[in-house]
């Protein structure tokens, strides 16, 4: 809801409710759309960005006033309906709100394949744990075809004890961490206000050769 993701990529939040993610959902509380009309509709309110091959469909604040409607029709499974029909994109990524909620759990239900932070923290720990419990019981009530992509250590500081033994006990106990580190940088922020990533943000930032680095083994 908070629509971080469209301004780090358009600068700006857009304000335009029939544009955005509300409007698939309104229509969702139809009387029985069907999955390839919404799979069309989802692919009309898409948003062009200014990086190649990049388009987004933006959230709106509206999005928690349709929570409760949505939960009390049982429409969780619309948005996995729509995105199992053919799509003119090669990839379709889901940016989940920092919460377990209908709109979460939704995406994990529609989704193959998912990505988790780790922030190097005793509470992140904590947090990873119950979230691995949440997929584990999506995969077996919900999605069969679900899958921990990887757990993405983030903020990364390789000369602080606690957050490298924190890393260490996660690859010890058999969590699939990926080999790439994405440091702590305050070049994240600056990239965020300038509304661009980091590799166009600065590309010889050491920031920038870790997300290559990250996509390259993803």
């Amino acid at each position: 809801m908070q629509g971080n993701s469209t301004h780090y990529l358009l600068g700006k939040q857009i304000q335009n409710g029939n544009q955005t993610l509300p409007r698939f959902f309104r229509e969702n509380l139809s009387l029985n759309p069907f999955a390839s009309e919404l799979f069309c509709l989802l692919n009309k309110i898409a948003q062009p960005t200014p990086f190649e091959n990049l388009s987004i469909v933006c959230p709106h604040v509206e999005m928690e006033s349709l929570r409760s409607r949505l939960e009390s029709r049982h429409k969780i499974y619309k948005l996995p309906d729509a995105l199992s029909e053919q799509s003119q994109f090669d990839k379709v990524y889901i940016d989940t709100p920092p919460a377990l909620n209908f709109n979460s759990l939704s995406a994990l239900i529609a989704s193959h394949k998912c990505l988790i932070p780790f922030d190097c923290d005793t509470f992140s720990k904590k947090a990873l744990y119950a979230l691995l419990g949440v997929i584990s019981e999506v995969r077996m009530g919900h999605n069969p075809k679900l899958e921990v992509e990887g757990v993405i250590v983030n903020q990364s500081q390789n000369r602080a004890n606690l957050p490298r033994q924190l890393v260490e006990n996660l690859v010890e106990e058999g969590q699939p961490v990926l080999n790439t580190r994405i440091s702590t940088s305050v070049s994240v922020r600056e990239s965020h206000s300038a509304a661009k990533s980091p590799i166009h943000f600065d590309a010889r930032h050491k920031l920038s050769y870790e997300f290559r680095a990250l996509y390259a083994e993803l």
